[in-house]
């Protein structure tokens, strides 16, 4: 039974939940002594360029060896937005946007299927994907679960209420250890420790066991509301006096310097606000801003909350060493979508009570509730375009490092395109398992991704990707070098060359009207097969992101 009160630096109790899957055929079983382990971290929120090996500021030793051990991608995409891409990176398909759960019953998770090869499942954190009976991680292929079901919490008591300027459902056991209801924390609590110590304590119940085992580290970090322990916070004071547009310049030059980005491309200006729509929000010059302290204190805080995460990455890799699985396992690390530009501004029917909620509160302690808004949301996804919720690049693109000893050649950057469906056919053919054409009678949707083992083992695919994009009347499609983008305030199709202007600043719609036209028909193809309505409630769709 789950406990009701949870320390922030031991969790104890590892019940099983959930049951196997008895449909799943198993005639790719493997043994626990070839078996490699995977394991999946994801962050929240996290901008392209926020950590050490992809050009930020950011003290993020663990991911930046994890890089020099292993690949790094400066291609890899999601799907703009939190569940979105929750639902694409677990099921191997881009997610059908029509009515009803993203978890459709013709879907099948990874661990749904990696348990019909033998392995054992856990997952540790942020859900997203629906909390009702049928549609809960022990519910599609986790043994083990203890996270929230709702896409946003405080990190210090996620037991927690919303304030009403931010609710995120109303799901009366949104956090959990399994199925039931975790009612309290004690008062040192911080998700970020408490999740990564589930996750230990899974994978030396696995290693205990003998078994192969698949985990899924879901980090709530750095999604807001912005929450991190002092001493965190104590380490960025002042770092960033100088504003976000100068922080965007210094990553970029910075990512130049790694080898991330071409210098060839331009550092376009922030988008201008082009219609009355919640995530189409100004940038203000930093020399307009009347409280600077106000401001940079969210940045102060957000770099703490991604210096949290990674040592708690480091203490999984630590955990790994000593239970001496380190080179037989597989550790993924990605971002959701972009840096998050969610704010409350003051044209706004809840600006007032989101600022009188904070009054007198220190930003990042447990009382207070603050965004991070677009000015740094611009900065993190430095150095592109717009951010979450958008389909440009800015909002799409996301660190990806891949490290398997001995299998992965260290300190490797590959340029191939890669995607979130892509995770799935590369686990099963890591771990020898079989797709079910049918399950409990319904016919399962095929896998829509590559498998990433050519370009893991440094060859190139041997076609050229295409990929379609939707989230909230914002569109786009790219056939190799050439990305068609449509924003749903700019309302026009826009073309653009990656290999020469992958920071989208000239648009080539006008002079190639042939190639706008066949990406747009492969769009709208793309769309009908992913259930795109036309009639989509976008502000609907858009609320708790």
């Amino acid at each position: 039974m789950a406990k009701d009160s949870i320390n922030r630096r031991e969790f104890i109790g590892a019940g099983i939940g959930g049951l196997a899957l008895a449909t799943l055929a198993r005639s790719a079983v493997v043994s626990a002594e070839k078996a490699p382990n995977i394991i999946m971290i994801v962050a929240d929120d996290l901008g392209f360029a926020d950590l050490g090996c992809y050009g930020g500021e950011i003290n993020t030793p663990h991911l930046d060896k994890m890089a020099s051990e292993g690949m790094r991608f400066r291609q890899f995409y999601n799907c703009s937005v939190c569940y979105y891409s929750r639902a694409a990176m677990l099921t191997g398909v881009n997610p059908r946007y029509g009515k009803g759960n993203l978890l459709k019953d013709n879907m099948l998770t990874i661990a749904e299927v990696l348990k019909g090869a033998g392995y054992a499942t856990a997952m540790s954190g942020k859900w997203h994907l629906g909390g009702g009976r049928f549609n809960r991680p022990t519910d599609r292929g986790f043994d083990e679960y203890y996270g929230s079901m709702i896409g946003a919490l405080n990190f210090f008591d996620p037991t927690e209420s919303d304030p009403p300027f931010a609710s995120h459902g109303s799901h009366k056991a949104a956090f959990v250890h399994n199925t039931q209801q975790v009612k309290g924390v004690s008062e040192d609590y911080y998700v970020t420790d408490a999740i990564t110590d589930h996750s230990i304590e899974q994978i030396k119940r696995f290693t205990k066991e003998g078994k192969p085992f698949f985990l899924h580290l879901a980090h709530f970090a750095p999604h807001y509301p912005l929450h991190a322990l002092p001493e965190d916070i104590a380490k960025y004071r002042g770092n960033y006096d100088d504003g976000y547009l100068v922080l965007r310049e210094k990553r970029q030059r910075k990512m130049i310097d790694l080898g991330i980005i071409d210098e060839k491309w331009g550092l376009p200006d922030p988008d201008n606000r082009l219609g009355n729509w919640r995530y189409d929000l100004a940038v203000d010059s930093w020399d307009s801003i009347e409280d600077k302290g106000w401001e940079r204190s969210k940045m102060e805080v957000y770099a703490a909350m991604v210096d949290r995460m990674d040592q708690n990455i480091g203490r999984v890799m630590q955990t790994l060493k000593d239970t001496g699985i380190d080179d037989n396992t597989m550790v993924v690390f990605f971002s959701d979508n972009g840096g998050c530009a969610s704010d409350i501004t003051p044209d706004t029917p809840s600006y007032k009570s989101y600022r009188e909620y904070n009054r007198g509160k220190v930003i990042g302690t447990k009382e207070s509730y603050v965004f991070c808004g677009p000015g740094w949301a611009t900065a993190q996804s430095s150095p592109f375009r717009r951010y979450k919720t958008w389909t440009y690049e800015g909002g799409i693109s996301t660190p990806m490092i891949v490290r398997w000893k001995g299998k992965i050649r260290p300190n490797t950057i590959t340029n191939e395109i890669g995607h979130l469906v892509d995770l799935f056919p590369t686990f099963m053919e890591m771990a020898g398992a079989k797709y079910p054409k049918e399950h409990k009678g319904v016919k399962t949707l095929p896998l829509e991704g590559l498998s990433l083992m050519p370009v893991l083992e440094g060859k190139k695919f041997r076609k050229e990707r295409e990929l379609g994009w939707y989230v909230f009347g914002s569109n786009a499609y790219r056939i190799g070098r050439w990305k068609l983008v449509w924003g749903i305030t700019a309302k026009k199709w826009e073309l653009y060359d990656m290999e020469s202007d992958r920071t989208e600043t000239y648009d080539l719609a006008e002079k190639y009207p042939k190639i706008v036209k066949k990406l747009s028909d492969a769009w709208q193809g793309w769309a009908d097969r992913s259930d795109v309505s036309s009639d989509e409630k976008v502000e609907q769709l858009s609320r708790n992101q």
